[in-house]
Parts: C-alpha cells; structure tokens; sequence
C-alpha cells in the first residue's frame, strides 16, 4: 500500500491557471484578508465556479451574535450559530451531506474585539474554520477563508 501526502497540487481546484487572483494562495487555508478586496474575491469565487461565503460581523460584539451572524449569512439553519462546535459540523459534515461541493472562499470581515469576543474566542473561531479547511482538503476541495478584525 502506497501512502501520498496530500499537497496543493492534489486539490480539486478547477480553472485556477493562469491569471488567478488566487494563483500563489493554497487551496486550504485561513488568513488575513490582507490586501485582497471582498469584491475581487467575489469576482473569483464565481469565475472558479465556487460557493461565497460572506459574513459582515462588526455588528456583532459576543461569541453568540458573531456565531448567529456567520450562521444567518451563510444560510445555514439556526442552531449552526449557538456553538462553535455546531458551525463546524455545519462547515462540515453538513454541506458534505448536501452532495458534490465545488469548494468554498469565505470572507468574514470585521470581526469584533471586544471584550465578550476578545483574542480567545477569535482564535477559537478561526480554528473552526481551519478544522474545516482541513476537513475539504481531505475531500480535495478548495476551502479558503479571509479575514480582518476591527
């Protein structure tokens, strides 16, 4: 039995040659926004022909509001925004569930820093979406997420 280490190169990812805003960005990731802007990724998402997920959270100021929002602008059902654990199963189990996925590029901008969402409950959301960017990398299935902070 032949075990491969599974790469960037191995990822499902159609139609990212050439000139892709995402060409030098794996396929699996969480990071800084940076000097991306949403509106370009947008244009991507739907040039690759994958799902954008879009989440505005500087209305949000607890872990529930900021859970709730993610939940409402991703369209998933209710419960998925009461704990980090069920957004996970949502990012997860749940749109594996929905049938073929053509991968995802997340953006989740201004994310709060206050006290009731301070550095600990950001790292433990940013972690929810690195187990699922691990999980769709298994999948080989493109699963990117942006984010900024206010």
């Amino acid at each position: 039995m032949r075990i491969e280490s599974l790469n960037a190169a191995s990822i499902a990812v159609p139609n990212e040659g050439g000139m892709s805003l995402l060409a030098n960005v794996p396929p699996n990731l969480v990071q800084s926004i940076r000097a991306f802007r949403v509106t370009d990724l947008q244009t991507e998402a739907a040039r690759l022909g994958q799902h954008f997920l879009y989440a505005y959270c500087a209305e949000a100021t607890t872990r529930s509001q900021v859970l709730a929002t993610i939940a409402r602008a991703f369209h998933f059902p209710k419960h998925c925004g009461k704990k980090f654990e069920i957004l996970g199963d949502c990012l997860t189990d749940l749109a594996y569930k929905a049938g073929p996925q053509p991968g995802f590029l997340v953006v989740l901008e201004q994310l709060p820093n206050t006290l009731k969402f301070d550095i600990e409950a950001r790292e433990t959301l940013l972690d929810v979406f690195r187990d699922a960017a691990d999980f769709w990398a298994d999948k080989k299935r493109a699963f990117r997420v942006f984010y900024s902070f206010q």
